[in-house]
């Protein structure tokens, strides 16, 4: 029977070897995957998860949790990939800022990867027979008559197996989601949000309709700061809001924080909640007769709304904690993008727009 991974921890904690390659192996692929995703190199993934194994190896003492060692690996691999994004140079061809992808993100990963180790941790309890005709015909894709050939069994026998293996998996497994639930929950309650400020906007590099922009926003009762990519529209809606400058006609965000209003609602905050590298989440809460909803954003669109709509913007405090760059370093050579500028530029996009 596969043995679950705390019982390989506590044997490679004991000096068993082949325990701890059994581990690195088991969650090999998840851990290339999400470091592929921070990289964008299955090639770079596979080294960065290399290291990530010597250090599980070497630390192996300090996991808290056994049973959770596929996340803690998983997490060390995030780790040394991020790192290495960062020596390599922050603007890595990769997914554009803020965009959505169809493609499961880091930690919707390790999610699967959790669930497929309690799955595992089931099928280990299972009486020989049921959990061998599970293994082949589950998780390898055998047919009826190939496990029944392979176990030596009639292909009657193979079906009651099955039949009477799903009958035990399923309060098991019910009640093993439903405690992962709980935990989730428990943590996403304990998130502590942060009040920040957004201090300047930024361009990366390139002309003025074509560089890249920079959002900082800065904790209100601290000295740290959270760099966010965000789109050339975005910036410049945003820098001629917060220079307060005069427009002859609404922008989308006055247009979408007075159709809010118009609706009976109040738009009350605003929430930088989550990174997916490379992807940052923002949600914005906005209270009307119906109660209290937090509505899926962007952070560039949150913030232009609580900038236009004069309301609180917050940060998960952990969002802080991954910004490890220097401040002067890193932005002294971006110049700052001020109203004047945005408006430059949104009038000669206006101008190529009506020209003939």
């Amino acid at each position: 029977m596969a043995q679950s991974d705390a019982d390989l921890v506590k044997a490679a904690l004991a000096g068993d070897k082949e325990s701890l390659g059994t581990l690195i192996k088991r969650h090999w692929q998840t851990a290339i995957f999400l470091a592929a995703r921070v990289l964008d190199s299955p090639e770079l993934a596979r080294d960065a998860a290399q290291e990530a194994a010597i250090a599980a190896m070497t630390g192996l003492d300090k996991l808290r949790s056994p049973d959770r060692f596929g996340a803690w690996f998983c997490g060390i691999t995030l780790n040394v990939a991020r790192r290495w994004r960062r020596k390599l140079g922050a603007e890595l061809p990769g997914p554009p800022p803020e965009q959505a992808t169809a493609e499961p993100g880091p930690a919707e990963a390790a999610e699967l990867a959790e669930v497929a180790g309690l799955v595992r941790e089931a099928i280990a309890l299972l009486a020989d027979g049921q959990a061998e005709a599970v293994r082949l015909f589950y998780l390898q894709g055998l047919s009826h008559r190939e496990v029944a050939a392979e176990l030596g069994i009639s292909l009657g026998a193979v079906k009651a197996r099955l039949h009477q293996a799903r009958a035990a998996l399923a309060p098991r497994l019910a009640e093993s989601l439903a405690k992962e639930r709980t935990e989730a929950m428990t943590t996403a309650s304990e998130t502590h949000f942060v009040s920040a400020n957004i201090t300047e906007i930024r361009r990366s590099h390139g002309d003025e309709e074509h560089g890249h922009h920079i959002m900082v926003l800065t904790e209100a009762d601290g000295d740290r700061w959270l760099p966010i990519w965000i789109g050339r529209a975005e910036a410049t809606a945003l820098a001629l809001s917060l220079e307060a400058a005069e427009m002859p006609r609404p922008l989308t965000y006055q247009l979408a924080a007075d159709l809010v209003t118009a609706g009976g609602a109040t738009i009350t905050e605003v929430r930088i909640t989550r990174l997916e590298a490379p992807v940052f989440y923002a949600e914005v809460v906005v209270t009307g007769p119906a109660g209290t909803r937090e509505v899926d954003a962007r952070p560039s669109d949150a913030v232009n709304l609580a900038v236009t709509a004069g309301v609180p913007i917050k940060v998960d405090s952990e969002l802080f904690e991954l910004n490890q760059v220097q401040r002067d370093t890193d932005l002294e050579a971006c110049p700052v993008v001020t109203a004047d500028m945005a408006a430059k530029a949104t009038a000669r996009v206006r101008e190529a727009l009506t020209e003939p």
